[in-house]
């Protein structure tokens, strides 16, 4: 009996291609059967008619043992479970994305903030940012002016980026690496809905202060006035 399908269909990249059944090269192959016992050393075309007898494949698992090991099993089922295991890998691997953004020793005030503000923007979408201090000439000769300038930029974006990698001298230039921390991104959306929680519980606070008013500051009408007299 034949195995119920053949598979078809290019390989994913990411799941490797076994040979299967006719594509088995070696003449003898050591037996895996399906529930993981050792049959033994036999011969392929053996190997593969006592796979077929279970309506399942003879599949070549380690092609660099000798004899190669095959084993008996349902080659569908197993491809899609390395595909699975493939696709549950690709979504937790973790993308650093590194930006990097330049900067002069002498640099103005304005060109400082708008560098500043692109620093904070990578920052917030969860980016490391390498900060680089070029310097020319005689600048080189004076690295503290860089820490400096490099400093002032960490401690002004705090709160959002942390000194991963301190300045460190690289030739003429000098280097430092922002991480994100764990408001970036989030500071504004929180700082929002905090601000948006203080005014409903205000415009509350009026509302049961309105209705709450204490009977005796109210002045008593005139009826109540003739009635006690």
């Amino acid at each position: 009996m034949r195995p119920r399908r053949r598979p078809s269909g290019p390989p994913e990249r990411n799941v490797p291609q076994e040979r299967i059944n006719e594509a088995i090269r070696s003449q003898r192959v050591r037996l895996i059967d399906s529930d993981g016992s050792q049959i033994g050393i036999k011969q392929t075309q053996e190997a593969m008619e006592y796979a077929f007898s279970k309506n399942l494949d003879l599949v070549e698992v380690a092609a660099q043992a000798d004899p190669p090991v095959a084993r008996v099993m349902d080659y569908g089922k197993y491809r899609y479970e390395q595909e699975q295991k493939a696709k549950l890998a690709r979504k937790h691997q973790v993308q650093i994305n590194i930006k990097e953004i330049k900067l002069r020793p002498k640099i103005g005030i304005h060109d400082y903030n708008t560098k500043k503000g692109h620093v904070v923007r990578f920052l917030n979408q969860r980016a490391k940012v390498k900060v680089t201090i070029m310097f020319r000439g005689r600048e080189q000769y004076h690295p503290e002016r860089g820490r400096d300038l490099l400093m002032r930029l960490a401690e002004d974006v705090k709160e959002i980026g942390q000194i991963e990698s301190p300045p460190l001298q690289d030739g003429r230039n000098m280097v430092m690496v922002l991480g994100p921390t764990k408001n970036a991104g989030v500071a504004k959306t929180d700082a929002k809905d905090e601000d948006t929680q203080r005014s409903e519980k205000a415009v509350q606070g009026k509302r049961s202060g309105k209705a709450a008013a204490p009977s005796s500051d109210e002045k008593p009408s005139a009826r109540e006035e003739v009635s006690q007299a």
